[in-house]
């Protein structure tokens, strides 16, 4: 199996990214990035959600190899709300969308890790939630991120957030669209 040109542009940017991820995070970062060196074939289809206009605004808050690698492949992505997600909340049923990159549904099918994209319109908040894998979070646009053992925190351009497994955590975005990157070995 041979990987598309974007998709290998996108993951040897985001391996660059994952490499300054430090402390408890960078173990997560070398395990997802060792566990996507072998391409996986999928069938996903592109679904766009109306929240995804929002994409090209966040994006053009940076001009780095990562945000230009991911607008190359984001029109591939099938993208679709968080499955708790409830229509009558209509600002989070409106305002998010998430896509996987690669994992279950993604450009690639995997079964051992989930790389995968959120974006939010203005003001929206992304709820609590909690699952076991650990995760690493590149930001692509301003926004901010809370777990139970840290404040809301911006870590700007170029920062990461790490959650720990298992931990209560929570994103928002402020007066500007969010869009971040997340990773997670399984």
């Amino acid at each position: 199996m041979v990987r598309s040109s974007a998709v290998q542009e996108f993951l040897n940017a985001a391996e660059t990214s994952l490499k300054r991820v430090t402390g408890p995070g960078a173990g997560v970062a070398q395990q997802v990035v060792a566990r996507w060196k072998d391409p996986r074939p999928s069938h996903a289809q592109p679904v766009r959600l109306p929240v995804c206009d929002w994409i090209v605004p966040a994006l053009a808050t940076q001009d780095g190899p990562l945000a230009r690698s991911f607008a190359r492949i984001e029109g591939q992505l099938s993208w679709g709300r968080r499955k708790t997600a409830d229509p009558a909340n209509l600002a989070f049923w409106d305002g998010h969308a998430n896509a996987v990159i690669l994992g279950p549904g993604g450009l690639e099918e995997r079964s051992d890790l989930w790389v995968g994209v959120t974006v939010m319109a203005p003001g929206v908040l992304y709820p609590d939630h909690d699952h076991a894998p650990a995760e690493v979070y590149l930001p692509l646009s301003a926004g901010e991120w809370w777990n139970a053992e840290m404040p809301w925190t911006d870590p700007g351009l170029g920062g990461f957030i790490y959650n720990p497994p298992g931990i209560l955590h929570a994103m928002r975005a402020g007066p500007a669209p969010f869009l971040a990157l997340w990773f997670l070995p399984l």
